[in-house]
C-alpha cells in the first residue's frame, strides 16, 4: 500500500526538455526502448560490479536480465530490470532533476524548428525521458538491491509540471517502468514489433533481454500426442558483449547501434577502431570518434572517459584515467584482463596497468585521426570542425605526443581564400618558398583581422604563406608549439620576422634608412616615452604607416587578453613601435616643426597600430581627441 505520497514540482529544464521530446522526436520514436533498455542494462551492470565486494546484494537472484511485457488492454509496455534499482531519494535525483552543467546554454541555442531542435536533443541526451515520446503517463517503480520490500518506491508522472512520489513495498529489486501508451501509440504492444526493435537496437549489449513465450497447448501431430508446454521468459537479442567478438563476426550496422548504447548518442559514429591486445598486457578497446560534440564539450570539468571493464566484468563509467583531457570527446570502452576487479578509481590514477593503458589507447586514438586526415579529407575535416580546438589543448597536456598530434592540426592560411581551417602543417611546409626555413603565423581576434594585419604586408608581397589563427585557445596552443619537422613556427607580430630570403640590398636599404632617419626615431621615441619601448624601421610593412610589435622575450597581446579574461593579473607589457619611412604618413611627420603636432601625429599612429593589433586601446577617448585635433588643424 503506497505511503508518503508526496508531489514536487520538475526542475525548470526538465520541464521544458519534456515539452520539446514529443514534437522534436517523434519522427525517431521508436528510440525511446533502445534508451529506457540501455539504462536497464547500465543498472544491471552496476549491480554486477557492487556485488563483487557484497555478493548479498543479488538476493539469491545473480540472473541479471531486462524483461519487456506489455497488456493491450490496459494498454501499457513496462521495461523491468533486476539490477541495482533506486532509493526514494535516487529517484527524485535522477528522475526529477537534470544533473548536466551547461543546461540553461543548451535551452538558449533551441530555436523551435523541430528537426534542427531535434539534433541539439541527441547531442544533449534525453535518455529516461525519451519515454515520453509515446506515453502520456509514466509510472517507475523501483527498490534499491540490498534492502527490505518495504522500501520501494514509486514515482509517476503526466510529462507536464510535476510528478508524485510514494513509498511502496516491491518484493524483487531492480526497476520497472510502465509507459501507459497513447492510443496512436499502441503499435508499441506488440510483440514482433518490440522484438525487431530489441535486434536492431540491443542485440549486443550483455545483458539478455527477455520477451514472454507462451506456452502451446496439448496437440495432435502425425496420430502423437505432444504435450502442453509452458509459457517461459525468452532473449529477443543476442546477450553477448559485443566487444568480446571478432570484427569478422561484427556488422557495421552492429557496431553503431552499439555505439549508440555506449555513448548514449542518437547519430553513427563518425570513426571507431576495435582492437584485442595479447601479450605482456591483456586488453579490448573498442573507441569510437562521434560525429558531433556533445553541448557540454567545452566544459572541463564534466565527467568523460571510457566505460571500464575487468575480466568482461562491468567497473565504471566515465574511467578518465585512460585518455588525456584533450580526447575526451573519445567514446567507448576498454576490457582488462589485468586489473582487479575490485579497482577504484584511486587505484587506477596509481596503477602501471593504468599508464600503459593510457599510452596504448592514446596513440589508438592519434592514429586512427592521422588515417583519417590522410585518407578522408572531407571526413577529416567533419572532425576537426567539432573537436579541432579541443585537440588544440593537446601540445600544452601531452609532451610525449606533440608531434603526432601537430600533424592532426589544421589552420586558415593566405594560401586558401576562406576563414576554413583545412591546411596541415606538413601542407605548408610542401609549399614553402625555396629558401625558406620558418613557418609563420599571425594570432588575432578574429579571421578576418588576422587576415587583413599590417604584420602580413611584405610577407604577402614576396608570395609567403602565413597561417591566419583566430580561435581563443590558438595563443595557447602555439606558445607550447614552438617547432614541427625540423622548422620553426614563427609570429609575425613578435620580434623579427627572421627572413632569410632578404637580400643584401633589403637589408643593407633597411640599415642605411634607419641611419638617415635616425633624428625621426630619437625624436618619436622621446614623444612617446614609456608608453613603447622602442622605435625601429619596419621590414614588414609594405602598406601601412605603423605597427606594434612584441619583443621576443614578452607576453603577447593575445596571451594577455587569456590572462586578463581568467581574471589574473599580467605585467605591463610595452610594445616595439615600427615605421614605415616610405610611407607618406610618416614622411609628412618627419617634416612637421611643431612640437605639439609631431606629438599628436605620434600618438595617432601608435593608436592606430595598437587598434590594429590589439582590436581596442587603453584610453580610447585620447584616441579620439588627437583625431579631432588634427582634423581641425587640416581644416583650418
Amino acid at each position: 500500500m503506497s505511503t508518503q505520497q508526496e508531489t514536487h514540482g520538475f526542475q525548470t529544464e526538465v520541464a521544458q526538455l519534456l515539452k520539446l521530446v514529443t514534437h522534436s522526436l517523434y519522427s525517431n520514436k521508436e528510440i525511446f526502448l533502445r534508451e529506457l533498455v540501455s539504462n536497464a542494462a547500465d543498472a544491471a551492470d552496476k549491480l554486477r560490479y557492487k556485488a563483487l565486494s557484497d555478493a548479498d546484494l543479488y538476493e539469491g537472484d545473480g540472473e541479471l536480465r531486462v524483461r519487456l511485457s506489455f497488456d493491450k488492454d490496459a494498454g501499457t509496455l513496462t521495461i523491468a530490470d533486476n539490477g541495482i534499482g533506486m532509493t526514494r531519494d535516487e529517484v527524485i535525483e535522477h528522475l526529477g532533476t537534470i544533473a548536466k552543467s551547461g543546461t540553461a546554454e543548451f535551452f538558449a541555442n533551441l530555436s523551435g524548428d523541430a528537426a534542427k531542435d531535434s539534433q541539439l536533443i541527441g547531442q544533449f541526451g534525453v535518455g529516461f525521458y525519451s519515454a515520453f515520446i509515446v506515453a502520456d503517463k509514466v509510472t517507475v517503480r523501483s527498490r534499491a538491491a540490498g534492502q527490505g520490500a518495504d522500501a520501494g518506491v514509486q514515482w509517476e508522472s503526466a510529462g507536464e509540471g510535476d510528478y508524485t512520489v510514494a513509498n511502496i513495498d516491491k518484493a524483487g529489486r531492480g526497476t520497472e517502468i510502465i509507459l501507459h501508451l497513447r492510443d496512436d501509440e499502441k503499435e508499441f504492444l506488440d510483440e514482433w514489433r518490440l522484438k525487431q526493435i530489441v535486434s536492431k537496437y540491443s542485440d549486443h549489449i550483455s545483458i539478455p533481454v527477455e520477451m514472454w513465450q507462451e506456452g502451446e497447448p496439448e496437440r495432435e501431430q502425425d496420430g502423437e500426442t505432444i504435450p502442453a508446454t509452458e509459457g517461459q521468459w525468452q532473449a529477443a537479442n543476442k546477450a553477448t558483449a559485443l566487444w568480446t567478438l571478432s570484427k569478422s563476426e561484427i556488422s557495421e550496422e552492429e557496431y553503431k547501434e552499439f555505439y549508440k548504447h555506449v555513448a548514449h548518442d542518437w547519430e553513427d559514429p563518425l570513426l571507431w577502431s576495435h582492437n584485442k591486445v595479447e601479450g605482456k598486457q591483456e586488453y579490448t578497446s573498442l573507441l569510437y570518434i562521434p560525429a558531433k560534440a556533445p553541448f557540454d564539450m567545452w566544459n572541463r570539468d564534466n565527467k568523460h572517459g571510457l566505460k571500464l571493464y575487468v575480466q568482461r566484468v562491468f567497473i565504471m563509467d566515465e574511467a578518465e584515467q585512460f585518455l588525456p583531457q584533450y580526447l575526451r570527446f573519445v567514446k567507448g570502452l576498454v576490457d582488462s584482463n589485468d586489473l582487479p576487479l575490485n579497482v577504484s578509481r584511486e587505484i587506477l590514477q596509481d596503477s602501471k596497468v593504468t599508464q600503459s593503458l593510457r599510452t596504448a589507447l592514446t596513440k589508438r586514438v592519434l592514429g586512427m585521426l592521422d588515417k583519417m586526415g590522410r585518407n578522408n579529407e572531407e571526413k577529416y575535416q567533419q572532425f576537426w570542425s567539432q573537436f579541432g580546438n579541443v585537440l588544440k589543448e593537446g601540445p600544452a597536456e601531452d609532451f610525449a605526443n606533440k608531434e603526432a598530434i601537430a600533424k592532426l592540426l589544421r589552420f586558415a592560411s593566405t594560401h586558401n581564400d576562406s576563414n576554413v581551417e583545412n591546411v596541415s602543417l606538413a601542407a605548408y611546409i610542401e609549399r614553402m618558398k625555396e629558401g625558406q626555413d620558418k613557418i609563420y603565423y599571425i594570432v588575432a581576434d578574429s579571421y578576418a583581422a588576422a587576415k587583413n594585419s599590417p604584420h602580413l604586408e611584405l610577407l604577402k608581397k614576396k608570395g609567403i604563406e602565413v597561417l591566419l589563427l583566430s580561435e581563443r585557445i590558438d595563443e595557447w596552443l602555439m606558445n607550447h608549439l614552438t617547432e614541427f619537422d625540423g622548422k620553426s613556427l614563427v609570429s609575425v607580430t613578435r620580434g623579427d620576422l627572421g627572413l632569410d630570403d632578404l637580400s643584401d640590398e633589403e637589408m643593407a636599404e633597411q640599415e642605411k634608412q634607419a641611419e638617415e632617419h635616425k633624428p625621426l626615431l630619437e625624436r618619436v621615441q622621446e614623444v612617446l616615452g614609456d608608453k613603447i619601448k622602442e622605435v625601429k624601421v619596419s621590414q614588414r610593412l609594405t602598406d601601412s604607416p605603423a605597427c606594434i610589435v612584441t619583443d621576443e622575450q614578452d607576453m603577447s597581446s593575445q596571451m594577455i587578453k587569456l590572462m586578463q579574461a581568467a581574471g589574473q593579473e599580467v605585467p605591463e607589457v610595452k610594445p616595439i613601435f615600427e615605421l614605415n619611412l616610405n610611407h607618406p604618413l610618416v614622411a609628412k611627420l618627419e617634416q612637421e616643426q611643431d612640437n605639439q603636432r609631431f606629438a599628436q601625429w605620434a600618438g595617432l599612429l601608435l593608436s592606430q597600430a595598437t587598434l590594429a593589433e590589439r582590436g581596442s586601446l587603453n584610453d580610447p577617448s585620447e584616441f579620439v581627441a588627437q583625431l579631432n585635433s588634427l582634423w581641425l588643424e587640416l581644416s583650418k
